[in-house]
């Protein structure tokens, strides 16, 4: 068996061989819940190299790590929005999220009023507040768009969403 700081030695050295970025978080709270930075990469994001996916591609990439995590540690009465750094145009209840290459991450979703509103963004421009918003609908259970937007890593396959 393998002592757990050799392992982690070793996880890092066959990452690094691969061509997976490095991440790194720390927080004054030290039982905080792992943040996207600090969880494993899903499998789905190790079938293809980052050195073969545009900018778009790659944020696109991490983005639905972050809003996962985030939704993860959202109670029932709570979705996701998306804020709008150095803008007075609100909040947006994130409903899709897409990228075209090489360099346009586009987020779908409904304004504060409920009207649909999508934002396009270029890769070097982008600067996302992720924030937990009460639901429209009490009654009704929270929407979790993370998970969604997983279903779509298939590493370029037919079927990932693509044109």
């Amino acid at each position: 068996m393998i002592p757990p700081k050799d392992a982690a030695a070793l996880d890092e050295a066959i990452a690094k061989a691969a061509g997976l970025p490095r991440a790194f978080a720390i927080h004054t709270d030290p039982n905080a819940p792992p943040t996207a930075e600090q969880e494993p990469l899903p499998a789905a994001l190790q079938g293809k190299p980052v050195a073969e996916k545009s900018p778009a591609e790659w944020a696109y990439d991490r983005l639905i790590l972050y809003i996962r995590n985030f939704e993860s540690q959202l109670d029932s009465n709570q979705e996701i929005a998306m804020g709008f750094a150095g803008s007075d145009a609100g909040v947006l209840k994130i409903e899709g999220l897409g990228f075209f290459e090489p360099d346009l991450i586009t987020f779908y979703g409904r304004d504060d009023d409920g009207m649909k509103t999508q934002l396009i963004q270029h890769i070097a421009q982008l600067s996302v507040m992720l924030r937990a918003v009460p639901k429209a609908a009490p009654e009704d259970p929270p929407t979790r768009i993370g998970f969604r937007l997983a279903s779509g890593w298939m590493g370029g396959e037919s079927g990932d969403g693509s044109i």
